[in-house]
C-alpha cells in the first residue's frame, strides 16, 4: 500500500482525487493517520454540498466523525489506479531482484523508476509525469 508521505508528495505535485467507490484514504493530522478508510455506498460516501464536497461517515459510532472536507482527506491510490493515471506513457512493470521497476515513455524518451514496492515505483513515475505537465 502507498505510504502517507508518498501520497502527500503526489497531492503536492498536483494529483487530484476524483473519489470513486472502493478508493482508500486517510485523514491525516487528526490522530487518524494510521486508520485506513474506504469509500463505500453504505458507510463512507462523498456528498456535494453548497460549501464544497465532503466525505460523510454514516453510522460510524466508533469514530468521532460526522464528515470531513474532501481537502482534509488524503487519497491512497492503489497500484492499478496509479498505473491507470500513467495512461499511454506506461510501458512495463517488472521486478529486478528486490526492486520494482516501472518503465514509462514520455516525449519519445523511456525512463525507469525503481522502488521497493510497485506502488512506490508507479508513484515516482507519476510524479515525473505531473512535473512534466506543468
Amino acid at each position: 500500500m502507498l505510504g502517507i508521505e508518498v501520497a502527500r508528495q503526489l497531492k503536492a505535485a498536483g494529483l487530484t482525487w476524483k473519489p470513486q467507490l472502493g478508493d482508500r484514504f486517510t485523514v491525516p493530522d487528526r490522530d487518524l493517520d494510521d486508520e485506513l478508510f474506504v469509500l463505500s455506498n453504505m458507510t463512507i460516501q462523498v456528498h456535494d454540498r453548497p460549501e464544497g464536497r465532503i466525505i460523510g461517515f454514516n453510522g460510524t459510532t466508533e469514530w468521532a466523525l460526522d464528515d470531513v472536507d474532501l481537502d482534509e482527506a488524503l487519497w491512497l491510490p492503489r497500484e492499478d489506479q496509479l498505473r491507470e493515471l500513467l495512461g499511454g506513457t506506461f510501458r512495463s512493470l517488472h521486478q529486478d531482484r528486490e526492486t520494482y521497476v516501472v518503465r514509462m515513455e514520455l516525449l519519445g524518451a523511456e525512463q525507469d523508476f525503481r522502488a521497493g514496492t510497485a506502488e512506490d515505483a508507479y508513484a515516482q513515475a507519476l510524479q515525473h509525469l505531473l512535473a512534466a505537465a506543468l
